[in-house]
């Protein structure tokens, strides 16, 4: 049986990157990946935000369109236009950086084993039974858990996990319709807290898609309704269909247990309010790799806790104030959205917006608009006091 000084289940963007620090500092790292594959199917609308830069390597190749601003969408089509001089995000070719990641982690030292599913981990002996053509098992003195929303490394340590369902198309519009550097976002509350979205890769194609508490079938009628409905995506083709699921947040999730760490969408580390976690994810990467490299090195496997010390104290205030957006937006009505859409364009929230908002960080806009009173104009007293509370 081999043994490594880390084995990492799930060779995924956060799998890859934690398993490239952990090779960097010098041990023996494998990666047990069970598609076949690195990167397909594509899983994600691929839309990034700017701070991607400062937690991992992104070379312009994999940046299909960079994204100034973004058009916010009511039910009854009441917009909000925000938008930034610089880029606030990029649209990607995730498949292709997947791969990329994947190669880094390599050319560092990595073994990466495809087509290995991964049915069963001991937390406390370190050891993997592997399913694959020899069924064999191999050990580690640290296994990471980076195997998704439906992570079998999780399940060693904590119960099942809920998820949203995704559904996105690629779609082409056989015409010039979309302005690349701006995406578009819908709510709708029969997917909120989630919402649809319209990523253009080019001015004739685009990502359609949206995460709801929904089947995937009720995922596919919304989505077809929305391409009947707005006219800049009727008679659209529709050139191929994903679907994928996306973990809940989990603020009490254990992310460590003896042997085990978790990391990326299998330790539900994702934004309550948008399902986006691969920003966080690379951050979490590192900090793990730290606490890791830490524990082997003192050959104590207990400092591993560091590393959801410090996850927590990076994250945790960031993701209350998401936790409860997320919980207001899934208890409004249509109506009510309605009604925020038209007061936050009375208020001149679009200009509060394109300055203070941010994909990765929603609490300073939140503040500001708590400060300016907006907030308090448009949600139900209790409401509000509710958000201001958080800064108390």
């Amino acid at each position: 049986m081999r043994n490594y000084d880390v084995a990492v289940v799930g060779g995924g963007p956060v799998g890859s990157t934690f398993a490239r620090h952990m090779a960097e500092k010098g041990f023996e790292v494998a990666i047990l990946e069970k598609k076949k594959e690195i990167g397909v199917p594509l899983q994600c609308a691929g839309l990034l935000g700017k701070k991607i830069k400062k937690v991992n390597i992104l070379p312009d190749e994999f940046i299909i369109n960079p994204v100034h601003g973004a058009i916010l969408h009511s039910p009854e089509n009441t917009v909000l236009s925000v938008s930034k001089e610089k880029p606030e995000a990029y649209v990607l070719d995730r498949v292709g950086y997947d791969k990329f990641l994947a190669e880094l982690a390599t050319d560092s030292g990595v073994d990466i084993f495809l087509n290995d599913r991964v049915e069963k981990v001991d937390s406390v002996s370190g050891v993997i039974n592997l399913k694959n053509n020899s069924n064999a098992k191999i050990s580690a003195d640290v296994v990471v858990g980076a195997d998704g929303h439906s992570s079998i490394v999780s399940g060693a340590v904590n119960p099942p996990a809920e998820s949203f369902q995704a559904a996105q198309y690629l779609i082409d519009v056989g015409e010039k319709r979309f302005r690349k550097d701006y995406v578009h976002l819908y709510v709708d509350s029969r997917v909120s807290p989630g919402f649809l979205w319209v990523i253009p890769l080019s001015e004739t194609t685009a990502r359609v898609g949206l995460f709801a508490d929904a089947s995937y079938q009720q995922l596919n009628v919304i989505l077809k309704e929305l391409l009947t409905k707005r006219s800049e995506l009727k008679g659209a083709t529709i050139l191929k269909k994903y679907y994928g699921a996306i973990p809940k947040h989990d603020p009490q999730k254990q992310l460590v247990k003896d042997r085990i760490l978790l990391v990326g969408d299998a330790a539900s580390q994702v934004k309550p309010t948008t399902g986006g976690g691969l920003i966080m994810g690379f951050a979490c990467a590192e900090i793990a790799s730290r606490a890791a490299s830490n524990a082997l090195e003192n050959e104590n496997m207990e400092l591993l806790m560091n590393y959801s010390k410090d996850y927590r104290e990076q994250f945790k205030k960031e993701l209350k104030v998401q936790l409860m957006v997320h919980k207001i937006f899934k208890s409004l009505s249509n109506s009510d959205l309605e009604y925020m859409f038209g007061k936050l364009k009375q208020e001149g929230a679009e200009d509060i917006i394109s300055q203070y908002g941010d994909m990765d960080s929603q609490s300073p806009l939140i503040k500001e608009m708590l400060k300016r009173g907006i907030i308090f104009s448009i949600l139900p007293k209790m409401l509000s006091w509710r958000i201001s509370s958080l800064w108390k």
